[in-house]
């Protein structure tokens, strides 16, 4: 029988801490493997503890301060080692603070080793109430927190956690959560996933069955999002779906990058450039922070151009006026030979040369 795990993810340490604790007492027969980063000294620390208290606490020196070095020398084997001990029935795996989930998934989907012993039940993302729209739609860095992964993490708080929220079963609140900070969330999660204000209301038992689906989370979050999504258009917060066969002419998108990426607003999706047809380009971006980078090839799979935008408040005008300006026309199309040498994107997505 394998044994059921419950992750838990974030950017706000406390909210963590109270939705594992909450679970830990609501669980029967549950262990927490709690892991934490410390950068500056590479160092990875494991605290295994369930209701009577701490069972084993550990540090680790990682040759690299990094989540992936993490889940490879310390995560998977622990989880691997307290399932295959029978002692416990539940699993509630706390992840470093920005670190995601998708990679912990992936594996335990596809290692048939581990899954043997160990399924993915539900991914739990939680979140601060009072500062829950500054920290998803905010611009701070998570190494202005002291909250990286690695001494080259540069990643944005709301870049990551709207990743989370997106890739989670359930996103709860910790603390006083008003509507607005709600309805930004309902927005942002899978249609069938759950939104609860407060961590005290989450039903741990309904967590250990079949809420996640590996497959279905990466219908939802991939950069070619193959999901249905409808237009949210309320006075509290607006999403649009901005979708087209057309690349980005090259030029023009560097123009209007910080009017398609600016501040108050979550854009993510997927797009392509007449330069590198061939090529799947990702977009991700929140809080006026954006990454770009080369996801794979398009394969027998026609290009096209999707991005979808979600903020507080009323959609802007200029952000769908935006994309249509940087959209590539049908006479630019024709008449300019696309095959250049440079496209202004090579510090995102390296020599064109290389893609080719």
């Amino acid at each position: 029988m394998r044994t059921p795990v419950v992750v838990i993810t974030g950017v706000d340490r406390d909210a963590m801490a109270a939705a594992t604790v909450g679970l830990q007492f609501d669980l029967p027969g549950a262990v927490v493997v709690r892991h934490s980063i410390d950068v500056d000294r590479s160092v990875l620390r494991r605290v295994v503890s369930d209701v009577t208290g701490v069972v084993e606490e550990d540090e680790i020196d990682l040759a690299h301060a990094c989540v992936s070095c993490a889940l490879r020398e310390d995560v998977l084997p622990t989880l691997e080692r307290v399932a295959r001990s029978g002692r416990w029935s539940t699993v509630v795996a706390h992840l470093p603070v920005g670190a995601e989930a998708d990679q912990l998934c992936h594996v335990l989907a596809n290692d048939t080793r581990l899954a043997r012993h160990l399924r993915v039940a539900s991914v739990v993302t939680a979140l601060s109430g009072p500062t829950l729209v500054d920290d998803l739609l905010g611009d701070d860095l998570l190494a202005e927190r002291h909250d990286h992964t690695g001494p080259d993490d540069r990643r944005g708080v709301g870049e990551v956690g709207c990743a989370m929220v997106e890739r989670s079963d359930v996103a709860v609140t910790c603390g006083l959560t008003d509507e607005v900070a709600l309805e930004l969330l309902r927005a942002l999660v899978r249609p069938d996933a759950a939104v609860i204000a407060g961590t005290e209301h989450l039903d741990a038992g309904r967590l250990t069955g079949p809420a996640h689906h590996h497959h279905r989370t990466l219908a939802w979050t991939g950069p070619v999002i193959d999901a249905a999504i409808d237009p949210v258009d309320s006075a509290l917060v607006w999403r649009i779906d901005l979708s087209t066969p057309h690349p980005f002419h090259p030029e023009r998108l560097l123009d209007h990058l910080e009017t398609l990426a600016g501040d108050g607003h979550r854009s993510r999706g997927a797009f392509w450039l007449p330069t590198r047809p061939g090529r799947v380009l990702l977009w991700d971006g929140s809080g006026g922070q954006l990454s770009i980078g080369d996801a794979h090839g398009w394969g027998a799979d026609v290009p096209r151009t999707r991005l979808v935008m979600t903020g507080i408040g009323v959609a802007p005008t200029k952000v769908r006026h935006a994309f249509e300006a940087v959209l590539l026309r049908p006479d630019e199309a024709a008449a300019t030979s696309w095959n250049l040498g440079e496209d202004g994107f090579e510090p995102w997505l390296g020599p064109i040369r290389d893609v080719a």
